[in-house]
């Protein structure tokens, strides 16, 4: 029986893994091999170029603007949903009657649940139309409307510089919250009742019950949350090509290093160069993925 376990379990992961070498890992070892060419992405002729590729990028204004601007994003995506999806999670869960400490959820969970979920369902081209509505920086767009009705004047948003850039990150914010809200919620619904309780006994608080007890307790899923809304914050193409002027504008306040990919390797017929940015791309999301397990990690808690 053991000897024809390995012949078995050779036979069911061949093809799958067969694919995955096709469709994963051979469109990178190809791009690691553009990236050494002056390939214009159309033509079947090529010369290598060695490094150039990548001295170049680092002396591209745009690219270095691009990257500042993921940085950015960078910051204060992962930290602000983080933030915000703990806290709702916390008052959907055990933010309930004041008496009960905190042990039970709110009236009406349920509602607050779907609601704050309801941007997952949308795809992201068309949540940039919705809110690209939304900040025109006309009388007409909603924002400026609302900010009229209260007397706080308007603002340019998409269509500002020293705005655009924090419009974009607030819709990536909006549109991640609900969905890291309800996997908080779910790992929040397996901690024992019982923890809490004890909290109150020793009289806990709300604050210091969720600061020295639902945190440590949920440390696991905030760690892997805070790397996907990392790399999220590396790669939102889709977004900034849609939503914004140019796109990237205005005054390329919203270039990102994913749009830079796309422009040169369609637009501007560079696929080579595109393809070492996309190198750059893949050790910076390599690199500050590990950096940020090893920075968040920390002995497990059983429970």
């Amino acid at each position: 029986m053991q000897h024809g376990r390995y012949p078995f379990i050779v036979g069911f992961l061949i093809l799958p893994l067969t694919l995955y070498g096709v469709f994963v890992i051979s469109p990178f070892v190809q791009a690691f091999h553009y990236s050494l060419t002056d390939w214009s992405g159309v033509s079947p002729d090529l010369s290598y170029v060695g490094l150039q590729n990548f001295q170049t990028l680092m002396r591209d204004g745009l690219f270095l603007q691009a990257l500042r601007n993921n940085a950015l994003l960078l910051l204060g995506l992962p930290a602000i949903t983080v933030m915000l999806a703990l806290f709702f999670a916390f008052l959907l869960n055990v933010g309930g009657a004041k008496g009960k400490a905190g042990v039970q959820g709110i009236r009406g969970n349920g509602f607050y649940k779907l609601a704050f979920f309801l941007p997952q369902v949308l795809s992201v081209p068309v949540i940039a139309v919705i809110w690209a509505v939304i900040f025109d920086p006309t009388s007409d767009g909603l924002a400026n409307s609302a900010l009229g009705w209260v007397g706080l004047g308007s603002f340019g948003w998409l269509a500002d510089p020293n705005l655009a850039l924090y419009s974009v990150l607030w819709v990536l914010i909006w549109g991640s919250v609900g969905f890291y809200l309800v996997l908080f919620n779910a790992a929040m619904s397996s901690i024992p009742r019982d923890i809490f309780e004890a909290a109150l006994i020793d009289g806990a608080g709300r604050f210091s019950t969720f600061v020295r007890v639902t945190m440590p307790l949920l440390w696991d899923t905030i760690q892997t949350s805070w790397v996907y809304l990392a790399i999220l914050s590396l790669d939102v193409y889709a977004l900034v090509a849609v939503m914004t002027a140019g796109p990237g504008g205005p005054d390329n306040s919203t270039q990102v290093i994913s749009l830079q990919i796309a422009q040169n390797g369609f637009q501007f017929g560079r696929a080579g160069y595109a393809s070492a940015m996309g190198v750059v791309l893949f050790f910076l999301t390599l690199i500050i993925a590990t950096v940020m397990l090893r920075l968040t990690r920390r002995e497990r808690i059983e429970y």
